[in-house]
């Protein structure tokens, strides 16, 4: 799915025009962004929670050669599905 295609989706359920349903968008992907870059939790109860996690360096190995490399250390995106989520994967909702 793409932007577009998500986008005319949610206009669609929220019987809103594309502007407005785009503008929601943008907003809602910034501040996800502002939030994870202090560092914060943000959660959706039944969805999952979205939290920033730091991944120390170690030492990694190239598959063709063998050789050892080292991975600098670097703070990742972690998503925890939620209980919802979870029972659709299941095939329960």
């Amino acid at each position: 799915m793409t932007k577009k295609d998500f986008i005319h989706l949610m206009s669609a359920k929220a019987d809103l025009n594309l502007k407005q349903t785009g503008a929601a968008y943008e907003a809602f992907l910034n501040v996800m962004e502002e939030k994870l870059k202090l560092g914060e939790k943000v959660s959706f109860i039944g969805f999952g929670s979205f939290s920033v996690i730091d991944k120390p360096a170690r030492t990694a190995r190239n598959p063709r050669t063998g050789k050892a490399i080292k991975v600098a250390a670097k703070k990742v995106v972690k998503f925890k599905p939620g209980s919802g989520l979870k029972d659709i994967k299941k095939g329960k909702k």
